[in-house]
C-alpha cells in the first residue's frame, strides 16, 4: 500500500491538487480532501479490463481493428462524450479529420449560452486566482455554486492568506435565483451568503432588471421573478460599491430558450460596474468531463470550439448543426464513437447505429455498443493535461496506479492508424 500526496483532480474543474490518496493494489482510497465529487471519481473500482466486441471479451488489436472497420466506409460519423485530457483530444481530432467525423463535447449545448455571447460582444472574465486574491463580493446567479463544486468557497473564497486583503472572512456572498444546498458560502466568522430565489425561467427578467439598476436606469415595478427590485436595488449597489466584484454562472444550468442572452446581459452589466474606482469581472464555471480541455485542443488546432465537423476536408464550425443528438435524430449520422475517461455513468445515447465507445471501466450499456473499449482514467491510470475551468492552468495529472489500461490517445491513434 502507497500514499501518494499532492494529487490534482481532473474531476471538479477548479483544479483541485491537494488531495490523499492510498493506493492499494488497482485500489484507491481518498484519505485527505476529498469531496462529493472527487472522492467517489478517484475510489470507483475497475470492472473492465479487456475490450468487447458484440458483447464478447477480445484482444485490444480485435477491437481496434473492428472499430476502424465500421468507420471506414462511412459517410458521417459522429464523435461525442468527448470526456479526456489533452492527448486524447488530439487523437480524437487527428481520428476525426481522417475519418471526416462531426466532434460534438456532451456539455456543449450548455456551453454555447457563453460561445454565442462571447463571440457577439465580447466579455471581462478573470481566473480562479484573481478570485483569491482580489475578490470581496462574489455574485453567484442560478446555480447551487457548492453543489457544482464543493470546495470551491474553502480553496477561493476563504481561504486564509490573499494578496489584497487584509481578512477574507469578510468577503460577502450573494445568490440569485437558486439557494446553497449547503453551508459552504457562510464565512469563517458566521455571516452567511444572501439568497434571493426565483424561477430558473424568471432569471433573464431579474437579471436585465438587475443590469439597469446598475446604470441607473428608472424601474416602474415592484418585484420581478418574485424578487423585489429594492432587494435588486440592493445587490446593485453593492457591486458598483465593491473593490473587486465577481459574477459567476454555468451555462449549462441555464436550460431555457435563448439563455446566451443572460450570459450577455451579466457580460454586459459586468463591463458597466467597472469604472475608475471599482472591478468586476466574470467567472464562468465549467471544466468537468473534460469540456474545457475539449474545447482548448479543439480550438487552438481548428480556430473552432467542439461541434466541428470535418467532412469537407476542412474544419466546419456550426454551435446548431453540428449537434450530436440532431445528427443521430435525424438519420444524417451513420455511425457514433463515444469517447468518455472520466465518468463511467455518461454512456451514449442509444441508437441503431453502429456504436464505437473507448470509455472508462464499469460503464453499463442498455443496448450494448458494437465494440467497447475500455480506457484508463487520465489523472488515475496514466499522466496527462487537463484544463481548469477558467482555461489559464492546464493542470499536470499524475499517474496513481498500474491497472493495465490503454489510454485514450493510444486506443484512438491506433484505430486511426488502422483507417
Amino acid at each position: 500500500m502507497a500514499e501518494i500526496t499532492e494529487v490534482p483532480s481532473p474531476f471538479c474543474g477548479i483544479g483541485t491538487d491537494d488531495l490523499t490518496i492510498q493506493v492499494d493494489g488497482v485500489s484507491l482510497k481518498v484519505v485527505e480532501n476529498g469531496c462529493a465529487v472527487n472522492t467517489p471519481a478517484f475510489e470507483q473500482a475497475i470492472t473492465d479490463t479487456r475490450p468487447r466486441v458484440d458483447g464478447k471479451d477480445v484482444s485490444l488489436d480485435v477491437a481496434v481493428a473492428k472499430a476502424a472497420a465500421l468507420l471506414k466506409n462511412t459517410n458521417q460519423p459522429v464523435i461525442g462524450g468527448c470526456a479526456t485530457d489533452v492527448n486524447g483530444m488530439r487523437a480524437l481530432l487527428a481520428l476525426a479529420d481522417r475519418s471526416g467525423a462531426v466532434v460534438d463535447n456532451m456539455n456543449f449545448t450548455g456551453a454555447r449560452n457563453n460561445f454565442l455571447a462571447l463571440q457577439d460582444s465580447g466579455w471581462m472574465n478573470t481566473t480562479l486566482a484573481e478570485v483569491k486574491n482580489r475578490c470581496d463580493l462574489l455574485l453567484v446567479v442560478g446555480i447551487d455554486l457548492e453543489g457544482f463544486s464543493p470546495r470551491f468557497f474553502e480553496r477561493y473564497l476563504w481561504n486564509k492568506e490573499s494578496m489584497f486583503m487584509d481578512d477574507t472572512a469578510k468577503r460577502e456572498v450573494i445568490y440569485l435565483g437558486k439557494a446553497p444546498s449547503g453551508t459552504a458560502s457562510t464565512s469563517p466568522d458566521g455571516q452567511t451568503a444572501l439568497v434571493f430565489e426565483c424561477a430558473n425561467e424568471d432569471l433573464p427578467d431579474v437579471v436585465a432588471v438587475l443590469r439597469a439598476l446598475v446604470k441607473g436606469n428608472p424601474i416602474r415595478v415592484d418585484s420581478v421573478g418574485g424578487i423585489a427590485v429594492a432587494d435588486l436595488q440592493g445587490i446593485a449597489d453593492k457591486l458598483k460599491a465593491a473593490s473587486y466584484s465577481v459574477v459567476t454562472w454555468a451555462a449549462g444550468a441555464l436550460a431555457y430558450s435563448q439563455a446566451e442572452l443572460t450570459v450577455q446581459t451579466i457580460s454586459e452589466m459586468v463591463k458597466d460596474i467597472n469604472d475608475r474606482n471599482t472591478r468586476s469581472s466574470g467567472l464562468p464555471l465549467g471544466g468537468k468531463e473534460g469540456d474545457q480541455t475539449a474545447n482548448q485542443v479543439c480550438g487552438w488546432t481548428t480556430g473552432y470550439p467542439a461541434r466541428t465537423r470535418f467532412s469537407s476536408g476542412f474544419p466546419e464550425y456550426d454551435p446548431f448543426l453540428n449537434d450530436a443528438n440532431f445528427l443521430l435524430g435525424n438519420g444524417e449520422a451513420d455511425a457514433l464513437v463515444w469517447v468518455q475517461a472520466f465518468n463511467a455513468k455518461a454512456v451514449p445515447p442509444e441508437t441503431a447505429l453502429p456504436t464505437i465507445v473507448v470509455g472508462r471501466s464499469g460503464m453499463t450499456f442498455a443496448k450494448e455498443p458494437d465494440v467497447f473499449i475500455p480506457v484508463g482514467t487520465p489523472g488515475i491510470d496514466h499522466v496527462g493535461h487537463a484544463y481548469r475551468m477558467d482555461n489559464v492552468v492546464a493542470i499536470r495529472l499524475k499517474k496513481l496506479r498500474e491497472s493495465g489500461l490503454p489510454s485514450t490517445s493510444d486506443v484512438l491513434n491506433a484505430i486511426e492508424q488502422a483507417l
